[in-house]
């Protein structure tokens, strides 16, 4: 049979969350929540109160941040990351129990800080967040006694030292022979025996049935032995304040020497109680932290870890001066680190060719970053600023030239009779790519052409009209004007042939003119040949805005430049139809199928199968 929490065989009696044998959970009251307000200022930030009394404190972090707990008395006192300082991760004592400190490994885990204490405190507690980074929020519980009273039978079944409700009771009386003992002076030792108490606090008579009879009490020892202090424990630290206790033995009152503890009264043996020792401070020590998280996912980096000056006393473990630690070399704050090779850069193809035949293109190549395993991955996984060019310009040199004109100008250099009108023509390189030309050549285009307004009066000998306007309204133009034989006669004049007065030095008819600078005007070749000779074709030609020195401009109107490509023979594509070419064979389309129209016997005896089959492909192609 098994033995309950009460010590009898054959109980089923448990201890409850509040800590009682046998209790029900009503004694107290589990207060728990999730602290989940945004912080805005950097620093300290209260989380949550822990009262006097708590036990099975549990403060968590719900997940890992940079952010830090920290918990303080509310009497001002740091217990754990007070005052800027963090603290390593262990055990510190406050508020009358033992915390818990955990900081799970920064690179390898997710979870959170946390504070774990067993209780009860018996003071205030406050627990703050250090707050640096946004707040994934906190996990808090713990139990507090609540307000229901102790059934008898719980109590009658309590073990001795069992709590009470969280509380160690204390007994009601004791036995006034058991008090005369304890006063009684030990002549051996000369030590009062009554300086150590008989019943321990929160002790209690043992329960016995009401139905039993009370045990006979053995009869008391014999006085010639008695308890003797013979020395004390070993202290539990070397330095810092630790902690011993005194060690008794049984002895004969006469001769001093130690007998079995079976001849000394067990009731009357007095109760070890701690003595302090060793109480100089530890030497002071370098505390190192944890390394933080490395600064680069891949190649190398830096790790930073927290180095502080610590001393150990009574049990806590202090934050002091650097100083103190200077007779040890202080460890290294920083280090490098690599937690992978860095993905690279790696150039898969040659440079393409040039996108123009002639003048200035673009070319480009197929550039990726591929991990040390070899897999393309995301440019990101590479240093964007050492990523080799995937497009640069290329220049295939000058392109052929060709023959720019203006408009033939508006004015006839002659009011009357023949004149000319002018254009402008000048030899420039040819960037349109799809045009073969080679060069301007010696095939200048003409500047000039005639024109006729209507036939002029007759004159008398040489007579020379006045000049017309200018062939252009701005830049270089020729003006004209009308030189003729005439013969004066009385109020009239005849026209005579030139040769008439071919002994006479002839006018000038034409000469150079200048009114003004142009400015920049429009140029473009001649059309080139049309891409098609039939159903829809294209010509294109150049045009460029050059200024008075045929340099090139910008200043030419926008809504004024010619077109720099038109359609052109638009009409359907009509076969020839050629009586000579005929089929020989009715069986020709097994020719056409079997392709054998590329043999010059097949194609001449089914001469009108392959010229359609021709024909459609040539069509599909010049559709493509």
């Amino acid at each position: 049979q098994s033995i309950g929490c009460d010590d009898y065989l054959g109980s089923d009696k448990v201890i409850d969350k509040c800590g009682i044998c046998g209790g029900d959970n009503t004694a107290c009251k589990v207060v728990s929540g999730v602290f989940k307000h945004t912080l805005t200022n950097l620093g300290y930030h209260k989380i949550v109160e822990i009262p006097e009394g708590a036990t099975k404190i549990n403060i968590t972090e719900m997940s890992k941040s940079n952010n830090y707990l920290a918990l303080r008395s509310r009497s001002g006192r740091s217990i754990i990351n007070g005052n800027w300082a963090i603290d390593r991760p262990g055990r510190y004592e406050g508020g009358g129990t033992m915390f818990t400190y955990r900081r799970p490994n920064e690179i390898s885990s997710t979870a959170g800080e946390s504070f774990l204490a067993d209780g009860p405190t018996n003071e205030v507690l406050d627990v703050y967040m250090i707050h640096q980074q946004p707040n994934p929020g906190i996990h808090y519980e713990y139990i507090i006694p609540g307000d229901n009273v102790i059934s008898p039978q719980l109590l009658a079944h309590r073990r001795p030292g069992e709590p009470l409700n969280g509380q160690l009771g204390m007994p009601e009386s004791t036995s006034h022979e058991d008090e005369d003992l304890h006063r009684e002076t030990d002549i051996l030792t000369g030590q009062s025996a009554g300086t150590f108490p008989v019943i321990q606090p929160g002790r209690f008579p043992s329960h016995q049935p009401e139905n039993q009879v009370p045990a006979m009490q053995p009869p008391r020892q014999n006085r010639e032995h008695n308890w003797k202090q013979v020395g004390k424990t070993e202290c539990t630290t070397t330095c810092g304040k630790g902690s011993q206790y005194p060690i008794f033995h049984c002895v004969n009152r006469i001769t001093h020497e130690e007998v079995p503890e079976g001849y000394c009264d067990s009731s009357t043996k007095p109760i070890p109680e701690e003595e302090a020792c060793n109480l100089f401070p530890c030497p002071a020590f370098w505390d190192i932290g944890e390394w933080s998280e490395c600064s680069k996912t891949c190649g190398l980096g830096m790790q930073h870890r927290q180095i502080l000056c610590r001393q150990i006393y009574a049990n806590r473990t202090l934050t002091v001066q650097q100083y103190r630690c200077q007779h040890l070399e202080k460890p290294d704050t920083t280090s490098t680190c690599q937690l992978k090779i860095c993905s690279e850069w790696q150039i898969r193809t040659e440079w393409t060719s040039c996108s123009v035949p002639c003048g200035v293109g673009q070319r480009t190549r197929d550039v990726k970053c591929v991990s040390n395993l070899g897999d393309v991955v995301d440019d990101e996984e590479c240093n964007m600023k050492l990523r080799p060019n995937d497009i640069e310009n290329c220049d295939m040199g000058p392109c052929a030239k060709s023959w720019f004109l203006t408009d033939w100008s508006d004015r006839c250099s002659a009011e009357c009779g023949d004149g000319i009108r002018t254009r402008s023509v000048v030899c420039m390189t040819n960037h349109v790519s799809s045009l073969p030309l080679e060069g301007c050549g010696n095939n200048r285009p003409s500047e000039t052409t005639p024109c006729n307004t209507g036939p002029c009066a007759g004159k008398v000998e040489w007579f020379a009209g006045g000049w017309t306007q200018c062939s252009t309204e701005c830049g270089s133009g020729t003006q004209q004007r009308e030189v003729i034989c005439v013969r004066k006669t009385e109020g009239n004049f005849d026209v005579l042939n030139p040769y008439e007065c071919s002994y006479l030095e002839k006018p000038p008819s034409q000469q150079s003119c200048y009114l003004k600078p142009c400015g920049s005007k429009w140029f473009h070749t001649e059309w080139s040949t049309c891409s098609k000779s039939c159903e829809g074709g294209f010509r294109v030609r150049e045009v460029r805005c050059l200024s008075d020195d045929m340099a090139a401009s910008t200043q030419c109107e926008p809504q004024l430049k010619p077109e720099e490509k038109e359609p052109c023979n638009t009409q359907d594509c009509i076969p020839e139809i050629d009586e000579n070419c005929k089929d020989k064979y009715y069986n020709c389309n097994v020719v056409v199928q079997a392709r054998l129209c590329v043999y010059t016997y097949y194609k001449t005896a089914c001469c009108a199968s392959c010229t359609r089959v021709a024909n459609r492909q040539s069509g599909f192609l010049g559709r493509r």
